[in-house]
């Protein structure tokens, strides 16, 4: 099974090391990363999706940040 995050936060190194942390847990990237103003902290906001292939079948309380 193939399941899917988007990791968001805003624009600073803590970004990239949740990113890094998920390609070192074996999650792939997914598509192009988003960067976007976040009008009510006037702050700038990265995103990434990642994807990894599981064993298992697909439930909705499976702990993502955990696979």
């Amino acid at each position: 099974m193939r399941v899917y995050r988007l990791l968001t936060d805003e624009d600073t190194a803590v970004f990239c090391h949740r990113v890094s942390a998920a390609l070192a847990g074996g999650w792939e990237l997914h598509g192009s990363p988003a960067y976007a103003h976040d009008p009510a902290s006037g702050k700038m906001r990265c995103a990434q999706a990642v994807v990894k292939d599981v064993e298992g079948d697909y439930s909705p309380d499976l702990k993502l940040g955990e696979l």
